[in-house]
């Protein structure tokens, strides 16, 4: 004879209700219009505007959102880790202590946007355009940034540490106290950006450009960077690869 629902237990009866209640939300959670703290979790919303849409805090873990536009839209603390992001648009967005470890994000475009205290760990993001993006403070620890954009960008104390950065481009992006540490930065072009107190220590710059850049106080200790070029470099007390502090005066080469 089947139970009715008034013959069961009162636990077994919340647990059938939590149960049922769990279900309802997985199924139409993808569903859910855009709003602050949506939980869009392994949802697929490829090639999906959301431009200027109000996304913050909001839970996007293991989702697509492959060719999507988030440009303009605010997305701080939301949590992208583990997405889908290729060739996704980013521009202008406002994505402070945004969370993006291991996502996959090849040719994704985060021009403008802001991305100060964002992590990044691990992502791959070659191709990937974030020319003029604020990032202070940002974690890129692991990534890989082949081919990567980031011209004009401002990185100060970013975290570039064992990162592949090899053919990307830092003209004239600011780098102040950046950790390249481990990095590898084959063909990387750093001309005319501000690297004082940067940390370059045992990266790997093989054929790296530094024509113009600021260079003061920052740090080669034991870097491959013999076939570097540093030409008209500002090398004011720089430690290069040898450990030997380059004096003041030095221009283009540790004197």
């Amino acid at each position: 004879m089947k139970k009715s629902l008034l013959n069961i237990p009162l636990k077994e009866l919340f647990l059938v209700l939590f149960i049922f209640s769990g279900i309802g939300t997985a199924f139409s959670a993808c569903n859910d219009e855009a709003s602050p703290q949506v939980n869009w979790a392994n949802c697929d919303f490829t090639g999906k505007n959301f431009k200027n849409k109000d996304l913050s805090n909001a839970i996007m873990s293991g989702a697509i959102f492959d060719n999507a536009d988030f440009s303009g839209a605010i997305l701080e603390n939301t949590d992208f880790n583990f997405a889908s992001l290729k060739n996704t648009r980013f521009d202008g967005a406002r994505m402070p202590r945004v969370r993006l470890l291991s996502v996959k994000a090849q040719g994704a475009s985060f021009k403008n946007t802001v991305l100060e205290n964002a992590r990044l760990s691990r992502a791959q993001l070659t191709n990937a355009d974030f020319t003029g993006a604020r990032a202070d403070k940002a974690e890129f620890y692991d990534a890989k940034l082949e081919s990567a954009l980031f011209i004009d960008a401002r990185l100060n104390e970013t975290d570039f540490e064992h990162s592949n950065v090899s053919r990307a481009n830092f003209e004239r992006a600011i780098l102040n106290k950046a950790v390249f540490r481990n990095a590898r930065l084959h063909q990387t072009s750093f001309k005319s950006a501000e690297m004082s107190r940067a940390v370059l220590d045992e990266s790997d710059g093989l054929n790296a450009h530094f024509s113009e850049a600021n260079l003061t106080k920052a740090s080669f200790r034991e870097a491959e960077i013999e076939e570097s070029v540093f030409t008209g470099a500002i090398l004011k007390d720089t430690t290069w690869s040898n450990y030997k502090r380059c004096r003041a005066s030095s221009i283009g080469t540790c004197q």
